[in-house]
């Protein structure tokens, strides 16, 4: 039985505030919000309005939004405005959910917010980091709810933020979608970059923190070459692959379809996913669904979202990454690695996400009635 058919013929309103899409061409959050919006529409009974400005973004295409569900589309100035709170007249009780740090101030609004981590407080420095912070700790003050997307993200908020209302947070897991998964051993991308299991893959940002630098000096200690998705490569990072691994050692295939990052998955000799600090980190989900080991380093939420591996690294260094590579020679025990991927990935899912985030848009939609 479909568990959101709980909510059929509910009254409740609710408004999204899309304002990530106009932020980020795509990335983790929209993902995420993406994975919200196309469910929630398929909600009968439920109310539902979006706040959007103009933008570019790759998972708001794929979404259908009816333009009369749009409250505001002007984009004037979004540079300044993403940081304060809009307004909007509202003269009904409505719930008010923002993909980026934003409440409501309509006496109407009862505000949710997502926090997904705390980089900008663990890694940045000026006022870039005094304006993030600034935001993102004002909107977690106000809101009625807060979503944190692992145990690990709570925990640094309540570090960060100690004196949040502990009542107020809800830990919801993020999602992995269902276009990953385990392939027949001959299939292939039509231009495979290199042969199966002679690549190493590395996926999503390249910020200092996620330490590429560290995997390409690591993996040119091996013999494996190293493919790259994401966003386009700097020059910096142009010049460091060509001077350690040379032009026939990587290969860059940018930002792909679902379809295609899981035939790399599938064909890779793991994941390199070395990164100092995650909220969650939806590619290492992916990695598993798909069979493919990964290496992680184990800090903030990785053993949380991870499970039980042998691949998770102590320290960010050549030798740790080399000796995890080692160990994936041993076929039998590389199975063994690819299986309880497997089933830990199986917790994870974006309809199991969405069912808990429905049922805290309920549980404060009727709190507030008690109220």
């Amino acid at each position: 039985m479909d568990k959101t058919n709980q909510y059929k013929g509910s009254e409740m309103k609710i408004l999204f505030d899309n304002i990530i899409f106009s932020l980020q061409k795509t990335g983790g959050i929209s993902v995420v919000w993406e994975e919200i919006l196309k469910r929630v529409n398929n909600i009968s009974g439920l109310e539902t309005l979006f706040l959007e400005y103009n933008n570019d973004n790759l998972n708001r295409k794929s979404l259908v939004i009816n333009s009369r569900n749009i409250l505001r589309t002007n984009s004037t100035l979004l540079k300044i405005k993403r940081y304060f709170n809009p307004t909007y007249k509202m003269n009904e009780k409505h719930i008010f959910h923002s993909s980026y740090y934003r409440t409501s101030k309509n006496k109407n609004a009862i505000n949710i917010t997502t926090v997904h981590d705390f980089t900008y407080e663990y890694f940045n420095h000026g006022i870039r980091k005094f304006i993030h912070c600034w935001q993102k700790h004002r909107a977690i003050r106000k809101s009625d709810y807060i979503i944190c997307v692992s145990s690990n993200t709570k925990s640094d908020l309540l570090k960060f933020i100690p004196d949040v209302d502990k009542k107020k947070i809800r830990v919801i897991y993020n999602g992995v979608s269902n276009d990953y998964y385990q392939l027949d051993n001959g299939k292939l991308l039509n231009n495979m970059p290199f042969e199966p299991y002679t690549y190493i893959l590395f996926v999503g940002e390249r910020k200092g923190y996620k330490n590429f630098e560290l995997s390409v000096n690591a993996i040119a200690k091996t013999n494996h070459k190293l493919i790259i998705v994401g966003k386009e490569l700097l020059e910096k990072e142009l010049d460091l692959l060509e001077s350690t691994l040379g032009k026939e050692r990587y290969n860059y295939v940018g930002r792909i379809p679902n379809n295609e990052l899981n035939i790399l998955y599938n064909r890779a000799f793991c994941l390199l996913y070395p990164s100092s600090y995650e909220g969650f980190g939806i590619p290492v989900i992916e990695a598993q669904r798909a069979g493919c080991p990964v290496i992680a380093y184990n800090n903030s939420s990785r053993k949380e979202v991870i499970g039980n591996t042998p691949l998770l690294i102590d320290k960010l260094d050549i030798d740790s990454i080399l000796q995890k590579l080692t160990i994936l020679n041993n076929e039998d025990i590389r199975s063994v690695i690819v299986k309880v991927g497997i089933e830990n990935s199986k917790k994870y899912s974006w309809e199991n996400m969405f069912i808990d985030v429905l049922n805290l848009y309920n549980e404060a939609w009727n709190r507030n009635n008690e109220n």
